[in-house]
């Protein structure tokens, strides 16, 4: 069974008649498949038809899916061999970000990850994909081995923000995000980052400063949530701001992958299975596969030095004006 937003409704009913009519059939004598295969092109049509014309909004109810893949999904489908390892060697290891070495395509890669977790239990250990400063710096200490051994950078960014606990404040969070942002800036390896779901501020952006900056068709990136957005605007609480204000405030986030390539924010789109990654995850990875060693086998081939100079180059440009006479 799957779990349907409530955009999908229409989408929902008629999978859910087909599979009513399966059971019916099953072990009788009834020739009911012509039926059957009428009711699943319409909801195959359908489900083109809604996810073509979807709202910012729905956009970002589909990145927050609790049937989305997420990172440790991607590794165990599109790698080999991977070895996690743990620990920032100063305070304790992060469960929300998760690192290792694996081999993609028979190449050598680091990978880092933002990790939600599956049910309550691994959700709450993972504190839903929001790192604390241990976590950004676990990610920088795996990166810095990465450069040592000349060994390129895959990161995937599943985070609604970092954690903005006291704990985390204590223990430095806006200074391990700025390092990262800071020493991703200068290392001399590949990096490729990829957005597979939702993309929250800061607590995204530490591990995106890349050489190639990517994004699922129906991933957002944004500053701030629509929700937060929503509240500092109408200067109401959120139990109080409906979905009109938070389609509103969608809307002027410009946080759709369509969007951020629109404005150059971002490389390239890769696009998912009809319905979203979650209904069909290996067809999602062999997309993102295809597109990811497409990227790795052009900045293989620069130095660590040209690929500093063009990755500051295409962060230093983003925003600029042009200014007329």
């Amino acid at each position: 069974m799957h779990y349907y937003l409530d955009f999908e409704k229409p989408v929902a009913d008629l999978e859910n008649k087909i599979e009513e009519l399966k059971r019916l059939a099953d072990g009788r004598d009834m020739n009911i498949t012509s039926e059957i295969k009428k009711l699943e092109k319409k909801a195959r049509d359908l489900r083109i038809d809604i996810f073509s014309k979807l709202t910012p909004w729905q956009k970002t109810l589909l990145s927050r899916h609790p049937e989305r893949p997420h990172t440790l999904d991607y590794i165990r489908l599109l790698m080999e061999d991977f070895v996690e390892l743990h620990g920032d060697r100063r305070f304790a290891d992060d469960p929300a970000i998760v690192c290792g070495f694996a081999r993609f395509q028979d190449m050598p890669v680091a990978v880092i990850g933002h990790q939600k977790g599956r049910g309550t239990k691994e959700r709450i250990w993972r504190n839903f994909g929001q790192p604390h400063p241990e976590g950004y710096r676990k990610a920088l200490r795996i990166m810095k081995l990465a450069e040592r051994f000349g060994k390129p950078i895959i990161t995937f960014i599943d985070t609604p923000g970092a954690y903005p606990g006291i704990g985390a404040e204590e223990r430095g969070q806006a200074e391990a995000i700025a390092i990262n942002l800071y020493e991703m800036s200068r290392l001399k390896t590949a990096i490729v980052s990829l957005v597979i779901g939702e993309g929250g501020s800061g607590g995204a952006l530490a591990l995106a400063v890349a050489d190639r900056v990517l994004m699922l068709e129906h991933s957002i990136y944004s500053v701030i949530s629509p929700e937060g957005c929503a509240a500092i605007l109408w200067k109401k609480n959120r139990s109080e701001i409906g979905q009109q204000e938070y389609e509103k405030a969608s809307e002027a986030l410009k946080l759709t992958a369509q969007d951020l390539y629109r404005l150059k924010a971002i490389d390239e789109i890769i696009p998912e299975p009809v319905g979203g990654t979650h209904r069909n995850p290996q067809e999602a990875a062999d997309l993102i596969a295809k597109v990811l060693k497409k990227h790795l086998a052009e900045l293989m081939k620069k130095s660590g030095d040209k690929l500093c100079d063009e990755r500051y180059t295409k962060f230093r440009i983003m925003g600029s004006i042009n200014k007329g006479s």
